[in-house]
């Protein structure tokens, strides 16, 4: 039985796929950052199928990486990790926020999470080659200002949004470079376009989707054909697609991993 783990699973896409996969009888590990809500989608779960509940704040690094070590300690095979936790454009006009760790909060939870949580977790999707890791980002992409990474100048939380699903373009491309011939598989995907969910409507969207037509496509790459001989590749839904052109660039990986490890080393 395979065993997946989804982050920012009790509302929303996150939550419609924990149901998906549970329901074809995948073991499904659920990330929250509310104790409550974690363990009444739980319970939800386990009425179709077997489920575990790791509760943790992504905005707090020192939670991110103890997060990955009880999945580790609690799972030692896994098959799929869905990184899909996110924060979005925040209310029209709202200013600049920052994580427990006082880096800014799209970029904390959007890109430094996901990429200490896979680091963390990496031994383990390794040892359970072959495996997946499934990024979920957006079309929305600019690119990174390295001289301002953390957005200090000129707050918008859509640029600081757009900065963030960049960076994570970039470190999927990079990372499934530096895993070819591990068995281990990762790739990034838009699912869908503004679906109706919290971060849509808190950002004044008028939603245009479903999260049931993002879930398809995150299903398809987490556990469907489409993601099972592909890896560093960005999908628009399930179709093959290209990200912004900065995320291929081999100079901006360099100069990322650079900036993330300091960054995470803080």
């Amino acid at each position: 039985m395979p065993t997946v783990l989804i982050t920012g699973a009790t509302s929303g896409l996150g939550r419609h796929v924990a149901l998906e996969l549970v329901r074809s009888g995948h073991t499904v590990l659920v990330h929250g950052r509310d104790p409550d809500r974690t363990e009444r989608l739980v319970e939800e779960l386990r009425a179709e199928g077997e489920a575990y509940g790791f509760v943790a704040d992504l905005a707090s690094l020192a939670q991110v990486r103890d997060l990955g070590a009880r999945v580790a300690d609690a799972h030692p095979h896994l098959d799929v990790l869905i990184n899909n936790a996110g924060v979005g454009f925040g209310e029209p006009g709202g200013g600049r926020e920052e994580s427990a760790d006082g880096h800014e909060l799209r970029l904390a939870v959007n890109y430094l999470a996901p990429v200490a949580l896979t680091r963390t977790l990496l031994p383990v999707l390794r040892a359970s080659a072959p495996a997946r890791i499934v990024n979920v980002g957006s079309a929305g992409q600019q690119p990174l200002d390295f001289d301002d990474f953390e957005v200090t100048r000129d707050y918008d939380g859509v640029t600081a949004y757009r900065r963030s699903k960049l960076a994570l373009a970039a470190y999927t491309f990079a990372l499934a470079e530096e895993l070819v011939g591990t068995g281990v598989a990762v790739n990034v995907l838009h699912p869908a376009t503004f679906m109706d969910t919290t971060m849509v409507r808190e950002g004044g969207i008028e939603p245009v989707s479903t999260v049931a037509d993002g879930a398809a496509a995150v299903l398809a790459l987490a556990t469907g054909k489409l993601g099972q001989d592909t890896t560093g590749r960005y999908f628009d839904g399930a179709r093959p697609a290209r990200a912004h052109t900065q995320a291929y660039d081999r100079d901006v990986w360099k100069r990322l991993e650079a900036v993330t490890d300091r960054l995470l080393a803080k």
